[in-house]
């Protein structure tokens, strides 16, 4: 492949702890794959891959924001050295479009870093491996190793001559091994002009873990031998590094690490904590509490603590099990230099990337509804910029961006604090995919279903959120009726709007429809804005306030309810005078009031009419006029059924005057004046006949009433047609025998009375009903007491009382 000059800003390079630190682009990587080689001076390029990485010193990762970042020690295998004190490595960069990696473009890439600093002892934790690095000068061996040493001895009797070897101490034993065997183990050790160093896997069968207070310490302990001639050099290349410590709160997370770690510090009285610095993202931190961060140690723990979300790391969305949340991700360092009396100086330096666990963020819907411009106003947050809202769904109709845009809802996005951002959607109340519902008296609920998608980080993981936001004003005006009269009717003008959407009219509990109305004797009649009715004075559903001679004041009411609940939210009513010269009121609770006119020739005093029963008389009169007032169970009223109607009937008659003393009767010129009374009443409702609390003027009309005139008058005049008509009692029921007429019958009150009444004519539209049959006790038919045998052709069981 050939090799291409890098294009400006792939690739920045630092040195840092003696370690060589690169990161790459990923925004010119995108869509891309690459490869890492490293350039070794003798064997050339040699492909990067994770055992290498651990044996040699390397490191390939991402950071936080998903760059690749390769890390390299300046003692890695293919580092050039110049007297400890000048390092280089070259590394290739592979780009290819294909996963294959061909027709990959190779990018050559020299680092270089100068480090003279070196301590007595350093050792480095990396992600994938420790490292530990000595002097070569240094007294090896210390006064408390002695018995260790000793015990050591016979082993370095074996030590190969001009060979270094090393010997593990482990759990399982003690074991001694070449360079070359430890490198097959994935052990790397090597000596330059000055040190030896030893760079071990994490979790090798060689190493140990303990746990040094609180924290878990990944161990190897090992000796470096080598023999020359009358020497032997003994050096102590035992590392140790934590590979825990990370704790996490909802809103911090802390790393700690152990002050003073036993296997590396022998003589503790001796040990003097010199310098301890954090980094992050492979700089520096100088002050730390600059950024929030918290670097605090004592004699037992160093322990740095990051707020979550702070500057330096990064926050990423995430979806987990349906539900949104962020996780936080962040790379540390930490060196630490102390003195003791065995190593002089060690620096101490441990690299960790630290992510927390995934935290639920349940996204919010704020409500900014402004009722007054009658538009619905969501905030939907907060999100990390990584989130995009995709699509929405408005009263279960899905739409995209696009086509809810054209449709006219408003949707855009909105910045809030610590760098997270939120989405706002504006919707009118009017919008035909509102939810709209008219509750309590004036007010409409205006309901905004909503189901949010979005799009969650790289991966582009779609997570769905519903809100509903519900807002009630009143912006609905209860109508207002206009009532008026003229000499006959009432009148009810109710404006239409809202009728049979929000509300319906009334009549007491049935709905007004135009059945009710046509069948009740009313008019309605609509227009543009308004249903008029128009109800007959004496039509069923008036109430009668006052009824006095010639005078009526009458009442009509519809009540306006709520069309689902019932509810009674306004009475429309009219009330009106009447001067009337004839009338009939049938109240519920069985009064009856009439205003008779008499239209006879020549006239007749009215204080002299009377009901059947000839004790009532009228309560009030005029030359023209009699006013009676009567309940339905006195004054000689009868009853019959028809059909489903209960009919009371009476009659106002005249009493002709007759001479006193004479026992035949005088031709007088006073008209015949009779004026039959019905009251109609529906059977299915119940007509209260005994006490009633209310004034029975005040109650509703409860049935109809009609005046039948009967008189000889020239208004009503009329030929009387003479029937044949002959009435028998019979002595049995066998109807042979039969009582002489105008002969008083004695019969006990439990014996059968046979009656036979019979029509003579033979006229072909005639026919004969018996209606009324009563048992006096003379021969006067108007006498009282009276005994009701049939009552409108239903017989009754009304018979006399013998003491």
């Amino acid at each position: 492949s050939a090799l291409y000059v890098l294009p400006p800003g792939f690739v920045e390079s630092s040195c840092h702890s003696r370690i060589f630190w690169m990161k790459l682009n990923k925004l010119l990587l995108q869509g891309k794959f690459f490869q890492l080689e490293i350039n070794d001076p003798y064997a050339g390029p040699i492909l990067l891959d994770a055992k290498l990485a651990s044996r040699c010193g390397y490191v390939l990762s991402e950071d936080v924001w998903g760059n690749p970042i390769f890390r390299a020690s300046v003692l890695g295998c293919h580092v050039a050295n110049e007297a400890d004190e000048l390092f280089s490595l070259t590394v290739n960069i592979k780009v290819s479009s294909f996963s294959s990696m061909r027709a990959a473009v190779t990018y050559t890439y020299p680092m270089y870093c100068s480090y003279s600093a070196w301590a007595s002892r350093e050792i480095v934790c990396e992600e994938n491996y420790m490292e530990v690095s000595v002097k070569t000068n240094v007294p090896a061996v210390s006064n408390d190793y002695t018995v260790a040493w000793l015990s050591a001895l016979p082993e370095t009797q074996n030590v190969a001559y001009q060979l270094w070897q090393l010997m593990f101490v482990s759990p399982s034993g003690r074991k001694t091994i070449t360079v070359s065997d430890a490198a097959k183990l994935g052990y790397s050790f090597n000596n330059t002009l000055s040190r030896v160093y030893l760079r071990a896997p994490y979790h090798s069968n060689e190493s140990d873990v303990s746990v040094v207070s609180g924290v878990n310490m990944n161990m190897v302990t090992s000796t470096s031998m080598y023999r020359q001639r009358w020497l032997l050099l003994l050096i102590d290349t035992t590392v140790s590094c934590p590979v825990d410590g990370i704790s996490f709160t909802d809103t911090t997370l802390t790393w700690t690490v152990p002050s003073v770690i036993p296997t590396l510090v022998v003589q503790e009285s001796t040990f003097l904590s010199k310098n301890i610095l954090m980094g992050v993202d492979g700089q520096v931190i100088v002050n730390p509490e600059e950024k929030n961060y918290l670097l605090e140690h004592n004699k037992t723990h160093i322990g740095i603590t990051i707020p979550i979300g702070a500057e330096g790391g990064k926050l990423k969305s995430s979806i987990s099990g349906g539900v949104y949340g962020v996780i936080y991700s962040i790379d540390l360092f930490l060196e630490h230099t102390w003195t003791d009396a065995d190593w002089q100086t060690t620096k101490y330096t441990v690299i960790k990337s630290i992510t927390t666990p995934f935290m639920p963020q349940i996204p919010t819907v704020i409500n900014n509804t402004l009722p007054e411009e009658r538009l619905f106003n969501v905030a939907f947050g907060h999100f990390l910029p990584d989130v995009s809202l995709v699509a929405i769904a408005i009263g279960n109709v899905p739409f995209t961006l696009r086509e809810a845009q054209h449709h006219g809802f408003k949707i855009y996005e909105i910045p809030f604090s610590n760098r997270t951002k939120g989405f706002i959607l504006e919707v009118s109340f009017d919008d035909l995919y509102v939810l709209k519902e008219y509750v309590n008296r004036n007010e409409t609920k205006y309901t905004l279903l909503v189901n949010y998608t979005i799009s969650v980080g790289p991966e582009t993981t779609l997570y769905y959120h519903s809100a509903e936001v519900e807002c009630v004003i009143a912006d609905i005006e209860l109508p207002e009726a206009v009532g008026y009269c003229d000499e006959e009717n009432l009148y009810l003008a109710i404006p239409t709007y809202g009728l049979h959407q929000y509300w319906n009219l009334y009549l007491g509990n049935k709905l007004l429809t135009q059945h009710v109305a046509f069948t009740n004797g009313y008019l309605a009649a609509t227009n543009s804005t308004h249903l008029i009715l128009q109800i007959p004075l004496f039509a069923m559903g008036v109430i009668y306030e006052e009824v006095s001679f010639q005078k009526i004041k009458a009442r009509f009411d519809v009540a306006l309810r709520k069309v689902r609940t019932m509810e009674t939210l306004q009475m429309f009513s009219v009330s009106c005078n009447f001067n009337s010269s004839a009338f009939i009121i049938c109240h519920s609770d069985g009064t009856i009031m009439i205003s008779a006119q008499m239209k006879t020739v020549p006239a007749i005093d009215m204080s002299k009419t009377k009901l059947r029963d000839s004790s009532c008389k009228p309560r009030e009169y005029n030359e023209g006029h009699a006013f009676f007032k009567f309940h339905v169970t006195t004054c000689g009223t009868s009853v019959r059924f028809e059909g489903d109607h209960i009919i009371y009937e009476n009659e106002i008659s005249y009493e002709k005057e007759t001479l006193p003393g004479q026992s035949i009767p005088t031709i007088t010129r006073d008209p015949d004046y009779r004026l039959t009374v019905l009251c109609y009443y529906r059977a299915k409702e119940t007509l209260v006949l005994g006490a009633i609390a209310s004034d029975a003027s005040t109650s509703p009309a409860f049935g109809s009433g009609t005046m039948v005139p009967r008189s000889n008058i020239a208004v009503y005049r009329r030929i009387r047609q003479a029937l044949n008509v002959v009435a028998r009692v019979s002595k049995d029921e066998s109807f042979v025998e039969f009582y002489e007429p105008k002969v008083a019958i004695l019969k006990r009150p439990t014996e059968p009375v046979f009656l036979e009444v019979e029509l003579k004519d033979k006229s072909p539209d005639t026919e004969l009903y018996l209606e009324n049959c009563w048992v006096t006790g003379s021969l006067d038919f108007n006498s009282t007491p009276r005994w009701n045998i049939t009552v409108d052709g239903q017989v009754v069981i009304e018979r006399p009382m013998h003491s």
